[in-house]
Protein backbone atom coordinates (compact mmCIF):
# COMPACT_ATOMS: atom_id res chain seq x y z
CA UNK A 1 0.00 0.00 0.00
CA UNK A 2 2.88 2.31 0.84
CA UNK A 3 4.40 1.68 -2.58
CA UNK A 4 1.10 2.44 -4.31
CA UNK A 5 0.74 5.63 -2.33
CA UNK A 6 4.24 6.78 -3.35
CA UNK A 7 3.56 5.96 -6.97
CA UNK A 8 0.33 7.98 -6.87
CA UNK A 9 2.13 10.95 -5.33
CA UNK A 10 4.85 10.81 -8.01
CA UNK A 11 2.27 10.66 -10.78
CA UNK A 12 0.42 13.68 -9.34
CA UNK A 13 3.63 15.70 -9.06
CA UNK A 14 4.63 14.80 -12.60
CA UNK A 15 1.19 15.73 -13.90
CA UNK A 16 1.37 19.10 -12.10
CA UNK A 17 4.81 19.84 -13.58
CA UNK A 18 3.62 19.01 -17.10
CA UNK A 19 0.55 21.25 -16.69
CA UNK A 20 2.72 24.10 -15.37
CA UNK A 21 5.10 23.75 -18.31
CA UNK A 22 2.27 23.78 -20.85
CA UNK A 23 0.65 26.84 -19.26
CA UNK A 24 3.99 28.64 -19.27
CA UNK A 25 4.51 27.86 -22.93
CA UNK A 26 1.06 29.15 -23.80
CA UNK A 27 1.81 32.45 -22.09
CA UNK A 28 4.89 33.21 -24.17
CA UNK A 29 4.07 35.55 -27.03
CA UNK A 30 5.27 35.02 -30.52
CA UNK A 31 8.20 36.78 -32.05
CA UNK A 32 8.70 37.89 -35.62
CA UNK A 33 10.73 35.71 -37.93
CA UNK A 34 11.78 35.95 -41.55
CA UNK A 35 8.72 34.12 -42.81
CA UNK A 36 6.04 36.48 -41.49
CA UNK A 37 4.84 38.76 -38.72
CA UNK A 38 3.80 37.59 -35.30
CA UNK A 39 2.75 40.58 -33.30
CA UNK A 40 3.35 40.79 -29.59
CA UNK A 41 0.14 42.00 -28.02
CA UNK A 42 0.78 44.84 -25.60
CA UNK A 43 -2.16 43.69 -23.51
CA UNK A 44 -0.71 40.18 -23.19
CA UNK A 45 2.78 41.48 -22.50
CA UNK A 46 1.61 43.68 -19.65
CA UNK A 47 -0.04 40.67 -18.03
CA UNK A 48 3.20 38.72 -18.15
CA UNK A 49 5.52 41.45 -16.95
CA UNK A 50 4.18 41.37 -13.41
CA UNK A 51 7.18 43.22 -12.01
CA UNK A 52 6.69 46.05 -14.50
CA UNK A 53 2.92 46.27 -14.61
CA UNK A 54 2.61 49.03 -12.03
CA UNK A 55 5.87 50.83 -12.72
CA UNK A 56 5.61 53.98 -14.81
CA UNK A 57 8.66 54.33 -17.06
CA UNK A 58 9.00 58.04 -16.28
CA UNK A 59 10.21 57.36 -12.76
CA UNK A 60 13.90 57.66 -13.65
CA UNK A 61 17.00 55.95 -14.89
CA UNK A 62 17.43 52.36 -13.78
CA UNK A 63 20.99 51.71 -14.85
CA UNK A 64 21.87 50.09 -11.52
CA UNK A 65 18.78 47.93 -11.37
CA UNK A 66 19.81 45.22 -13.80
CA UNK A 67 23.42 44.05 -14.15
CA UNK A 68 24.82 44.19 -17.70
CA UNK A 69 24.68 40.95 -19.63
CA UNK A 70 27.19 39.55 -22.05
CA UNK A 71 26.26 39.81 -25.73
CA UNK A 72 23.92 37.11 -26.94
CA UNK A 73 25.69 34.93 -29.47
CA UNK A 74 23.26 34.06 -32.29
CA UNK A 75 23.16 30.38 -33.21
CA UNK A 76 24.58 29.48 -36.62
CA UNK A 77 22.53 28.98 -39.75
CA UNK A 78 21.16 31.33 -42.41
CA UNK A 79 17.51 30.45 -41.70
CA UNK A 80 17.58 31.13 -37.96
CA UNK A 81 14.26 32.20 -36.43
CA UNK A 82 13.55 34.25 -33.31
CA UNK A 83 10.21 32.60 -32.66
CA UNK A 84 10.11 31.69 -28.98
CA UNK A 85 7.60 28.84 -29.02
CA UNK A 86 4.68 29.49 -31.32
CA UNK A 87 4.17 30.66 -34.89
CA UNK A 88 1.33 33.10 -35.25
CA UNK A 89 0.49 35.08 -38.38
CA UNK A 90 -1.58 38.19 -38.87
CA UNK A 91 -2.02 37.32 -42.54
CA UNK A 92 -2.92 40.66 -44.09
CA UNK A 93 -0.60 42.56 -41.77
CA UNK A 94 2.22 40.25 -42.82
CA UNK A 95 1.52 41.04 -46.46
CA UNK A 96 1.54 44.76 -45.71
CA UNK A 97 4.90 44.55 -43.96
CA UNK A 98 6.49 43.25 -47.13
CA UNK A 99 5.97 46.79 -48.45
CA UNK A 100 6.86 48.62 -45.27
CA UNK A 101 9.39 50.82 -47.08
CA UNK A 102 6.91 52.05 -49.71
CA UNK A 103 5.38 55.51 -49.36
CA UNK A 104 1.75 54.48 -49.95
CA UNK A 105 1.72 52.37 -46.77
CA UNK A 106 -1.63 52.77 -44.96
CA UNK A 107 -0.76 52.95 -41.27
CA UNK A 108 -4.41 53.16 -40.19
CA UNK A 109 -5.29 49.92 -41.94
CA UNK A 110 -2.19 48.30 -40.51
CA UNK A 111 -3.13 49.41 -37.00
CA UNK A 112 -6.59 47.85 -37.39
CA UNK A 113 -5.13 44.61 -38.71
CA UNK A 114 -2.76 44.39 -35.74
CA UNK A 115 -5.41 45.23 -33.14
CA UNK A 116 -3.79 48.50 -32.13
CA UNK A 117 -0.25 47.09 -32.09
CA UNK A 118 1.09 48.82 -35.21
CA UNK A 119 4.20 50.22 -33.54
CA UNK A 120 5.10 46.94 -31.84
CA UNK A 121 4.63 44.83 -34.96
CA UNK A 122 6.49 47.26 -37.18
CA UNK A 123 9.50 47.48 -34.89
CA UNK A 124 9.70 43.70 -34.64
CA UNK A 125 9.65 43.39 -38.40
CA UNK A 126 12.20 46.07 -39.26
CA UNK A 127 14.61 44.91 -36.54
CA UNK A 128 14.63 41.50 -38.21
CA UNK A 129 14.72 43.01 -41.67
CA UNK A 130 17.90 44.90 -40.86
CA UNK A 131 19.41 42.02 -38.88
CA UNK A 132 19.75 44.15 -35.75
CA UNK A 133 19.34 41.20 -33.40
CA UNK A 134 22.38 39.51 -34.91
CA UNK A 135 24.41 42.70 -35.35
CA UNK A 136 23.98 43.86 -31.75
CA UNK A 137 23.37 40.52 -30.04
CA UNK A 138 19.99 41.70 -28.72
CA UNK A 139 18.16 39.49 -26.24
CA UNK A 140 14.64 38.71 -27.59
CA UNK A 141 13.08 38.71 -24.11
CA UNK A 142 14.55 42.09 -23.28
CA UNK A 143 13.27 43.35 -26.62
CA UNK A 144 9.77 42.17 -25.70
CA UNK A 145 10.08 44.03 -22.42
CA UNK A 146 11.18 47.15 -24.29
CA UNK A 147 8.17 46.91 -26.61
CA UNK A 148 5.79 46.58 -23.68
CA UNK A 149 7.19 49.67 -21.99
CA UNK A 150 7.18 51.55 -25.29
CA UNK A 151 3.53 50.79 -26.01
CA UNK A 152 2.46 51.79 -22.50
CA UNK A 153 4.23 55.15 -22.74
CA UNK A 154 1.98 56.35 -25.58
CA UNK A 155 -1.40 57.61 -24.43
CA UNK A 156 -4.47 56.32 -26.23
CA UNK A 157 -6.53 59.29 -25.02
CA UNK A 158 -4.71 61.62 -27.42
CA UNK A 159 -6.34 62.05 -30.84
CA UNK A 160 -3.01 62.55 -32.66
CA UNK A 161 0.06 61.87 -30.52
CA UNK A 162 -0.41 58.14 -30.06
CA UNK A 163 1.51 54.99 -30.85
CA UNK A 164 -0.08 55.09 -34.33
CA UNK A 165 1.70 58.38 -35.01
CA UNK A 166 4.94 56.83 -33.73
CA UNK A 167 4.39 53.85 -36.04
CA UNK A 168 3.76 56.20 -38.96
CA UNK A 169 6.97 58.12 -38.24
CA UNK A 170 8.86 54.82 -37.95
CA UNK A 171 7.47 53.69 -41.30
CA UNK A 172 8.51 57.00 -42.89
CA UNK A 173 11.99 56.56 -41.42
CA UNK A 174 12.15 53.11 -43.03
CA UNK A 175 11.52 54.79 -46.37
CA UNK A 176 14.16 57.45 -45.77
CA UNK A 177 16.77 54.89 -44.72
CA UNK A 178 16.34 53.35 -48.20
CA UNK A 179 17.13 56.61 -49.99
CA UNK A 180 20.19 56.13 -52.23
CA UNK A 181 21.98 59.12 -50.69
CA UNK A 182 21.75 57.43 -47.29
CA UNK A 183 21.53 53.68 -47.76
CA UNK A 184 25.04 53.09 -49.05
CA UNK A 185 26.68 54.97 -46.16
CA UNK A 186 24.60 54.20 -43.08
CA UNK A 187 26.15 52.01 -40.40
CA UNK A 188 24.25 49.57 -38.21
CA UNK A 189 24.43 52.15 -35.41
CA UNK A 190 22.85 54.75 -37.70
CA UNK A 191 20.00 52.40 -38.59
CA UNK A 192 19.39 51.50 -34.95
CA UNK A 193 19.40 55.20 -34.05
CA UNK A 194 17.01 56.14 -36.83
CA UNK A 195 14.47 53.45 -35.96
CA UNK A 196 14.57 53.91 -32.18
CA UNK A 197 14.53 57.69 -32.55
CA UNK A 198 11.35 57.44 -34.64
CA UNK A 199 9.70 54.96 -32.28
CA UNK A 200 10.43 56.96 -29.11
CA UNK A 201 10.26 60.55 -30.38
CA UNK A 202 6.86 61.40 -28.80
CA UNK A 203 6.81 59.17 -25.72
CA UNK A 204 4.34 60.20 -23.02
CA UNK A 205 3.07 63.15 -25.06
CA UNK A 206 0.38 64.88 -22.95
CA UNK A 207 -1.67 66.02 -25.96
CA UNK A 208 -0.98 69.72 -25.31
CA UNK A 209 1.82 72.01 -26.46
CA UNK A 210 4.67 73.64 -24.59
CA UNK A 211 2.94 76.99 -24.11
CA UNK A 212 0.08 75.23 -22.32
CA UNK A 213 2.52 73.52 -19.95
CA UNK A 214 4.34 76.78 -19.24
CA UNK A 215 1.28 78.86 -18.40
CA UNK A 216 -0.02 76.08 -16.14
CA UNK A 217 3.32 75.76 -14.30
CA UNK A 218 3.67 72.10 -15.19
CA UNK A 219 6.55 70.35 -13.42
CA UNK A 220 8.20 69.49 -16.76
CA UNK A 221 8.68 73.20 -17.51
CA UNK A 222 10.58 73.60 -14.24
CA UNK A 223 12.58 70.46 -14.88
CA UNK A 224 13.69 71.57 -18.35
CA UNK A 225 13.69 75.34 -17.77
CA UNK A 226 11.12 76.01 -20.52
CA UNK A 227 13.60 74.79 -23.15
CA UNK A 228 12.24 72.19 -25.60
CA UNK A 229 10.16 70.86 -22.73
CA UNK A 230 8.30 68.11 -24.59
CA UNK A 231 11.26 67.01 -26.69
CA UNK A 232 13.48 66.78 -23.62
CA UNK A 233 10.78 64.77 -21.90
CA UNK A 234 10.41 62.36 -24.84
CA UNK A 235 14.15 61.86 -25.23
CA UNK A 236 14.87 61.31 -21.55
CA UNK A 237 11.99 58.86 -21.28
CA UNK A 238 13.32 57.01 -24.32
CA UNK A 239 16.62 56.54 -22.52
CA UNK A 240 14.75 55.46 -19.37
CA UNK A 241 12.91 52.74 -21.28
CA UNK A 242 16.10 51.51 -22.91
CA UNK A 243 17.77 51.23 -19.51
CA UNK A 244 14.78 49.75 -17.72
CA UNK A 245 14.34 47.07 -20.36
CA UNK A 246 18.08 46.39 -20.43
CA UNK A 247 17.91 46.17 -24.23
CA UNK A 248 21.42 47.56 -24.69
CA UNK A 249 22.78 46.69 -21.24
CA UNK A 250 25.18 44.10 -22.65
CA UNK A 251 26.99 46.64 -24.84
CA UNK A 252 30.20 48.38 -23.72
CA UNK A 253 29.29 51.32 -21.43
CA UNK A 254 31.01 53.87 -23.66
CA UNK A 255 29.07 52.73 -26.74
CA UNK A 256 25.81 52.65 -24.82
CA UNK A 257 26.23 56.15 -23.39
CA UNK A 258 27.22 57.54 -26.78
CA UNK A 259 24.12 56.01 -28.34
CA UNK A 260 21.88 57.46 -25.63
CA UNK A 261 23.31 60.94 -26.22
CA UNK A 262 22.72 60.66 -29.96
CA UNK A 263 19.19 59.37 -29.39
CA UNK A 264 18.40 62.45 -27.33
CA UNK A 265 20.01 64.65 -29.97
CA UNK A 266 17.87 63.39 -32.87
CA UNK A 267 14.68 63.71 -30.82
CA UNK A 268 15.53 67.25 -29.71
CA UNK A 269 15.86 68.19 -33.39
CA UNK A 270 12.12 67.58 -33.83
CA UNK A 271 11.37 70.74 -31.80
CA UNK A 272 9.59 73.03 -34.27
CA UNK A 273 11.13 76.10 -32.62
CA UNK A 274 14.56 74.87 -33.78
CA UNK A 275 13.54 74.34 -37.38
CA UNK A 276 14.72 77.68 -38.75
CA UNK A 277 18.22 77.25 -37.34
CA UNK A 278 18.46 73.64 -38.54
CA UNK A 279 17.18 74.49 -42.02
CA UNK A 280 19.59 77.41 -42.37
CA UNK A 281 22.47 75.17 -41.40
CA UNK A 282 21.30 72.43 -43.76
CA UNK A 283 20.86 74.84 -46.68
CA UNK A 284 24.24 76.44 -46.08
CA UNK A 285 25.94 73.04 -46.11
CA UNK A 286 24.26 72.11 -49.39
CA UNK A 287 25.50 75.33 -50.97
CA UNK A 288 29.02 74.54 -49.83
CA UNK A 289 28.98 71.28 -51.76
CA UNK A 290 26.85 68.95 -49.68
CA UNK A 291 27.62 66.44 -46.96
CA UNK A 292 30.42 63.96 -46.52
CA UNK A 293 28.38 60.85 -45.73
CA UNK A 294 31.50 59.00 -44.62
CA UNK A 295 31.73 61.48 -41.74
CA UNK A 296 29.81 60.42 -38.64
CA UNK A 297 28.72 63.95 -37.69
CA UNK A 298 27.34 64.61 -41.16
CA UNK A 299 25.39 61.35 -41.09
CA UNK A 300 24.02 62.27 -37.69
CA UNK A 301 22.81 65.62 -39.00
CA UNK A 302 21.10 63.86 -41.91
CA UNK A 303 19.37 61.52 -39.44
CA UNK A 304 18.16 64.58 -37.52
CA UNK A 305 16.71 65.97 -40.74
CA UNK A 306 15.20 62.60 -41.62
CA UNK A 307 13.41 62.39 -38.27
CA UNK A 308 12.18 65.97 -38.60
CA UNK A 309 10.75 65.11 -42.02
CA UNK A 310 9.21 61.86 -40.79
CA UNK A 311 7.61 63.66 -37.84
CA UNK A 312 5.63 66.15 -39.96
CA UNK A 313 5.30 64.19 -43.19
CA UNK A 314 1.49 63.90 -43.02
CA UNK A 315 0.88 66.55 -45.73
CA UNK A 316 3.24 64.57 -47.98
CA UNK A 317 1.06 61.46 -47.82
CA UNK A 318 -1.63 60.64 -50.36
CA UNK A 319 -4.91 62.51 -50.09
CA UNK A 320 -7.13 60.29 -47.89
CA UNK A 321 -4.39 59.36 -45.42
CA UNK A 322 -3.19 62.95 -45.20
CA UNK A 323 -6.72 64.26 -44.58
CA UNK A 324 -7.28 61.74 -41.80
CA UNK A 325 -4.13 62.94 -40.04
CA UNK A 326 -5.31 66.53 -40.50
CA UNK A 327 -8.58 65.72 -38.74
CA UNK A 328 -6.75 64.09 -35.83
CA UNK A 329 -4.24 66.87 -35.22
CA UNK A 330 -6.95 69.54 -35.46
CA UNK A 331 -9.04 67.59 -32.99
CA UNK A 332 -6.11 67.58 -30.56
CA UNK A 333 -5.60 71.34 -31.01
CA UNK A 334 -9.26 72.03 -30.31
CA UNK A 335 -9.23 69.67 -27.35
CA UNK A 336 -6.50 71.80 -25.78
CA UNK A 337 -8.50 74.94 -26.52
CA UNK A 338 -11.55 73.47 -24.83
CA UNK A 339 -9.51 72.83 -21.67
CA UNK A 340 -8.19 76.39 -21.72
CA UNK A 341 -11.70 77.78 -22.21
CA UNK A 342 -13.05 75.68 -19.35
CA UNK A 343 -10.37 77.09 -17.04
CA UNK A 344 -10.91 80.65 -18.32
CA UNK A 345 -7.41 80.85 -19.76
CA UNK A 346 -6.31 82.57 -22.94
CA UNK A 347 -6.80 80.10 -25.78
CA UNK A 348 -3.58 79.19 -27.58
CA UNK A 349 -3.18 79.96 -31.30
CA UNK A 350 -4.85 77.40 -33.61
CA UNK A 351 -6.72 75.87 -30.64
CA UNK A 352 -10.00 77.82 -30.69
CA UNK A 353 -12.64 75.77 -32.47
CA UNK A 354 -14.89 78.85 -32.68
CA UNK A 355 -12.45 81.04 -34.59
CA UNK A 356 -10.15 78.55 -36.37
CA UNK A 357 -10.85 75.94 -39.01
CA UNK A 358 -8.99 72.92 -40.24
CA UNK A 359 -8.41 74.28 -43.74
CA UNK A 360 -6.68 77.46 -42.58
CA UNK A 361 -4.64 75.55 -39.99
CA UNK A 362 -3.41 73.06 -42.58
CA UNK A 363 -2.69 75.72 -45.19
CA UNK A 364 -0.51 77.65 -42.75
CA UNK A 365 1.18 74.51 -41.45
CA UNK A 366 2.10 73.35 -44.93
CA UNK A 367 3.21 76.77 -46.18
CA UNK A 368 5.39 77.82 -43.25
CA UNK A 369 6.74 74.55 -41.85
CA UNK A 370 6.33 71.52 -44.08
CA UNK A 371 7.04 72.93 -47.54
CA UNK A 372 10.35 74.66 -46.65
CA UNK A 373 11.57 71.50 -44.89
CA UNK A 374 10.71 69.07 -47.67
CA UNK A 375 11.98 71.41 -50.36
CA UNK A 376 15.42 71.28 -48.75
CA UNK A 377 15.12 67.53 -48.24
CA UNK A 378 14.36 67.13 -51.94
CA UNK A 379 17.38 69.29 -52.78
CA UNK A 380 19.50 66.81 -50.86
CA UNK A 381 17.91 63.50 -51.89
CA UNK A 382 16.74 64.38 -55.41
CA UNK A 383 15.09 60.96 -55.56
CA UNK A 384 11.79 59.60 -56.90
CA UNK A 385 10.51 59.42 -53.31
CA UNK A 386 11.38 63.02 -52.46
CA UNK A 387 9.73 64.17 -55.71
CA UNK A 388 6.62 62.12 -54.91
CA UNK A 389 6.38 63.63 -51.44
CA UNK A 390 6.55 67.14 -52.86
CA UNK A 391 3.86 66.29 -55.41
CA UNK A 392 1.53 65.08 -52.65
CA UNK A 393 2.36 68.16 -50.60
CA UNK A 394 1.38 70.51 -53.42
CA UNK A 395 -1.85 68.61 -54.04
CA UNK A 396 -2.81 68.75 -50.37
CA UNK A 397 -1.85 72.39 -50.09
CA UNK A 398 -4.04 73.20 -53.08
CA UNK A 399 -6.92 71.23 -51.58
CA UNK A 400 -6.79 73.04 -48.25
CA UNK A 401 -6.20 76.45 -49.84
CA UNK A 402 -9.31 76.05 -51.98
CA UNK A 403 -11.24 74.85 -48.93
CA UNK A 404 -10.37 77.84 -46.75
CA UNK A 405 -13.47 79.91 -45.93
CA UNK A 406 -13.35 83.64 -46.67
CA UNK A 407 -13.85 84.34 -42.96
CA UNK A 408 -13.23 82.22 -39.85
Amino acid sequence: MCICFCVNVCVCVLFFCVCLYVCTCMCVCVFVDAAGVGCVSGKRQRQHMSLQRYLHPIRGFCCNQTPPLRPVTPPPGPHRSHSLLDQHYFGQASVMLKKVATWNFDIFLFDRLTDGEALVCMLQHVFHQYGLFELFGLDPLRFLKFLGLLQEAYYTRNPYHTSVHAADVTQAMCCFLQEPKLAQFLTSWDILLGLLGAATHDLSHPGVNQSFLIKNNHYLTLLYQNDSVLENHHSKLGVCILRESGLLAHLPPQDRLCFEERLQSVILATDISRQTDILNRFSAQLKKGGFNMENGEDRHFILQMALKCADICNPCRSGLISKHWSHLVTQEFFQQGDIERAHKQEISPLCDRHSCNMASIQTGFISFLVEPLFTQWDNFCASPLSHTMLDHLRENKSYWSNSTPLSP
